[in-house]
């Protein structure tokens, strides 16, 4: 049994009951909405933004009704988010299946992804927490930022290691930030405690798309072909690096190939392994690891359940070593 399982199965009741919650939270009669919708959740994601929540939670008290609904409106603002992000990117696939919009046209896809994120504006009302109504507003703001920043990058074809954080930040561990605080603040954490697992899921978040990214240097089943954030024009971590310390003449070919937008399979080949053989995959690990380590020592900083600690540290190692 992997760390992913026995994630899992210490929350087994849990996420379960969250399903019944998601699930209730997207109730419509209404067929054009509902089968969209149906279609977008049909395939379970890797659930680290509940899991998260439920796991701060038991390490600072107890899961309460509050607990759940903050879980589902994270997930629910983080998948109107991705039904957006697909039809701004043209992706025809997601999780391995066909995206919504490739299926249902980008129109009704979009206006899916509005009802989405409605239900996730509704779902943090019933938390009854202005704190958290507050975190999720600024939440979707940074989502937007994030993804508004990335396009412009993409466009201005901007190769920057700051700017590379920045969207991340705003896309990935806002997200992450979130889950944590929204986990303390329903389990009745005091502040400290709950700025803390804040400073940790940032951290936890930035490490989870840096492995996100390596994935895409590799032939590794993760519901995307490889090569496809360079396909998109998305210029991440190991080749930044890369382009910035390989030999110069070289890199100067690779930034050529890519302001040319000259992405035929071959050239994105050549893109992939310059990347790998100029140190580019190290130095993305290297980052995991620095991250992965902060939020260990926040973790054993902050006083929380013993059990739940060593849960959440299994945790730490999943997001290191996960395949997919």
């Amino acid at each position: 049994m992997d760390e992913s399982q026995v994630i899992k199965e210490s929350l087994r009741n849990e996420l379960n009951q969250f399903d019944i919650y998601l699930r209730k939270a997207l109730e419509n009669n209404n067929y054009r909405v509902s089968e969209i919708v149906q279609h977008t959740f049909k395939v379970d994601g890797k659930r680290i933004r509940p899991i998260l929540v439920f796991l701060v939670a038991k390490c600072c008290g107890e899961i309460t009704s509050a607990t759940y609904h903050g879980a589902v409106t994270v997930e629910l603002l983080h998948m109107a988010t991705l039904m957006h992000d697909d039809v701004v990117d043209e992706a025809s696939t997601r999780r391995g299946q066909p995206s919504a919009n490739a299926v249902f046209d980008n129109k009704r896809s979009v206006l899916a992804g509005d009802y989405v994120l409605s239900s996730a504006l509704r779902e943090s009302v019933k938390t009854e927490n202005l704190e958290i109504i507050g975190i999720i507003s600024e939440l979707g703001k940074n989502l937007a930022e994030g993804e508004l920043n990335q396009y412009s990058l993409v466009n201005e074809i901007i190769i920057d290691e700051e700017e590379y954080f920045k969207v991340i930040d705003k896309k990935t561990a806002s997200l992450l930030y979130a889950c944590a605080k929204i986990g303390a603040i329903t389990a009745g954490a005091d502040q400290f405690t709950i700025d803390e697992f804040g400073k940790m899921g940032r951290t936890l978040g930035i490490a989870f798309q840096i492995r996100d990214d390596i994935f895409d240097y590799y032939k590794i089943d993760v519901g995307k072909p490889t090569g496809n954030d360079i396909r998109e024009g998305k210029i991440t971590l190991p080749l930044i690096y890369a382009l910035k310390n390989g030999p110069k003449e070289v890199s100067d070919e690779m930034i050529n190939i890519i302001r040319s937008h000259d992405l035929s399979p071959e050239n994105i080949e050549i893109l992939l392994d310059f990347a790998k053989r100029n140190g580019g995959i190290e130095y993305a690990r290297g980052m995991i690891d620095k991250f992965l380590e902060e939020a260990e020592q926040i973790i054993e900083n902050v006083s929380i359940d013993n059990e739940f600690k060593m849960i959440l540290n299994l945790l730490l190692i999943y997001l290191k070593n996960r395949k997919v």
